[in-house]
């Protein structure tokens, strides 16, 4: 994976409800639905509202070490990515981890 798989636009309006939207994503039962939250919220998303999502997420309870099939963490996936510090940085705070 090399990044979020479309830019994030800009100007669009994320309002909480539709950033709490992410939250309840359609489940996938091959993927641990924490993660898949976190994936589909990092790559659609600017930093200013994935960060705002990692507080609504945080606040629901969610996990945020939360793994994929190949046991990496959301932090590992955006620490691979120069451009994505910011994201790393709000993970980070919210007490995520990598695996390495």
């Amino acid at each position: 994976m090399s990044g979020p798989s479309q830019p994030a636009t800009r100007n669009e309006d994320w309002s909480d409800e539709r950033v709490k939207s992410y939250l309840s994503l359609d489940r996938l039962e091959e993927i641990n639905p924490d993660f898949h939250a976190l994936i589909k919220a990092y790559q659609a998303m600017l930093a200013v509202e994935f960060a705002r999502f990692i507080e609504f997420f945080i606040a629901d309870d969610r996990d945020i070490n939360a793994k994929d099939n190949d046991g990496k963490t959301i932090l590992d996936y955006v620490s691979q990515h120069e451009a994505s510090v910011t994201y790393a940085d709000a993970l980070k705070q919210a007490g995520a981890e990598t695996t390495a």
